[in-house]
């Protein structure tokens, strides 16, 4: 019985641990998508930093991408940047890989 309980609670901190990473993977991929239009939109420094935690709190609008695509697409638009979904989604992609080397280094 105890074999049962320690391999029911190492089963529990695994699904942990892989949430807690994921959720930290996603947020880092949004705040490097943030750095990544605010350079595209030309922002200072200053600027760069609070626009990056706005496109990490715009992913808690909905579940899934579709909410930070459709800031950041609404925001370089507004910026004079010419851009399209398909360019926003590769950046996405490439953040997200990006994202998690960073993580994974700090492990």
């Amino acid at each position: 019985m105890t074999d049962f309980k320690d391999r029911e609670r190492a089963e529990e901190a695994k699904f942990t641990f892989d949430n807690e990473n994921a959720f930290r993977i996603i947020a880092r991929r949004n705040r490097l998508l943030g750095q990544w239009a605010a350079q595209k939109m030309q922002l200072t420094p200053e600027e760069t930093e609070s626009y990056a935690k706005a496109v990490v709190q715009a992913d808690f609008e909905e579940a899934g991408d579709e909410d930070v695509i459709r800031k950041l697409i609404g925001d370089l638009t507004a910026a004079g940047v010419e851009i399209d979904e398909a360019q926003v989604r590769q950046a996405l992609s490439e953040k997200a890989v990006e994202a998690r080397r960073q993580l994974l280094d700090k492990l």
